[in-house]
């Protein structure tokens, strides 16, 4: 009698698990049709617009809103590419990313939150060189849909960070006032992601 309550037992736990492993959905980055771009003010007039052409990340969730997400990404520093190759040295340098020392960016979320219609406040830490502070992504979720050779997701989330409160202080003053450089920059995410 107690071998068949333990067998019970045993079967009752693995559905149990079984049935919230299917319940946990996980989604991967599709890199052919997403994108990590930025955009910073330059010599005060005008903007440049850079990408990096390396990431990967995931998002695991169980709801259906995706409300309880959680999402990890990560950027290869080194692919960093604005066009001009004099430039993408210059970022690569200790001025700004120090991509020998610190090869990675990478942002771990701690929300996921619904803010009306297809909107969510997603806020989560973002590490750039050795700094981590915290950030808030305004996202327009796509949803979903079935291709028929697996379910499609899409996002577009975007922030602006002061480049400066993660150790990237390269100034470049210029003669008359002011910066080569801006600190602020808009950074713009356009994923697409498969469901696992």
């Amino acid at each position: 009698m107690q071998k068949q309550f333990m067998k019970l037992t045993v079967a009752v736990f693995a559905m149990l698990v079984s049935v919230a492993s299917m319940a946990q959905a996980k989604w991967s980055v599709d890199k052919v049709h997403s994108s990590v771009k930025f955009s910073v003010t330059h010599m005060m007039v005008s903007e440049v617009e850079g990408a990096f052409k390396v990431f990967d990340g995931s998002l695991t969730a169980s709801k259906a809103d995706l409300s309880d997400a959680a999402i990890n990404f990560s950027v290869d520093v080194a692919s960093v590419n604005t066009d001009n190759e004099f430039r993408d040295k210059h970022l690569k340098s200790d001025d700004f990313f120090n991509v020998e020392k610190f090869p990675q960016m990478k942002f771990v979320s701690k929300s996921f939150t619904p803010a009306g219609g297809k909107n969510y406040k997603l806020v989560g830490d973002l590490t750039i060189r050795d700094v981590t502070k915290t950030v808030t992504f305004d996202v327009v979720y796509g949803g979903q849909l079935d291709t028929g050779k697996g379910i499609k997701s899409g996002f577009k989330a975007k922030t602006t960070i002061d480049r400066t409160q993660f150790g990237v202080k390269f100034t470049g003053a210029l003669a008359g006032g002011g910066l080569a450089v801006g600190n602020d920059v808009e950074i713009t995410v356009l994923l697409e992601m498969n469901k696992q």
